[in-house]
């Protein structure tokens, strides 16, 4: 097969993924990001505490012979600690050919929304908000928009 039909392929798959977004909760609150991110959906698996990292990332995990780091949504975006349970999965992203999981109360469906569904993030507190692509309106209620490429690279400092 060609570059030219490889890249064709390429964009066929990018359009059919376009619009689509996994929903999944922290607490009572909602959150998509784009599907065409995630690689897949896992319980939670053991994970191995690594020394010396953020707080939020809460080791690294053996995903059939890979390696991946783990990060805790909840804990990345300062909420209060939960006890993972049976509803309690990690979401595997990839992203720049980086591959993560994050760890999420919930994972409760997927939707298709327009790009004019998704309004910008409220211009107050931007620091609040740096992991917010945009907010997603369907049917009565708001999800708010990861930017999975900021949440995964953004090595904020710790202070």
């Amino acid at each position: 097969m060609s570059q030219t039909e490889l890249r064709n392929l390429a964009e066929q798959d990018e359009d059919t993924l376009k619009g689509k977004y996994l929903i999944f909760s922290l607490g009572n609150d909602m959150y998509g990001m784009e599907i065409r991110y995630i690689t897949e959906i896992i319980g939670i698996q053991p994970i191995t505490e690594v020394p010396e990292m953020p707080e939020y990332v809460k080791g690294i995990t053996n995903l059939r012979g890979k390696i991946i780091p783990v990060m805790d949504a909840r804990l990345r975006f300062k909420k209060a600690v939960r006890e993972y349970d049976d509803r309690t999965c990690i979401i595997v992203l990839d992203t720049n050919h980086t591959t993560i999981g994050l760890i999420v109360d919930s994972v409760s469906e997927v939707i298709f929304m327009e790009d004019e569904d998704i309004a910008p993030p409220p211009d107050i507190h931007k620091e609040g908000h740096r992991y917010i692509k945009g907010i997603g309106k369907t049917g009565g209620s708001v999800k708010m928009i990861l930017d999975c490429q900021k949440l995964l690279m953004d090595d904020e400092a710790e202070t």
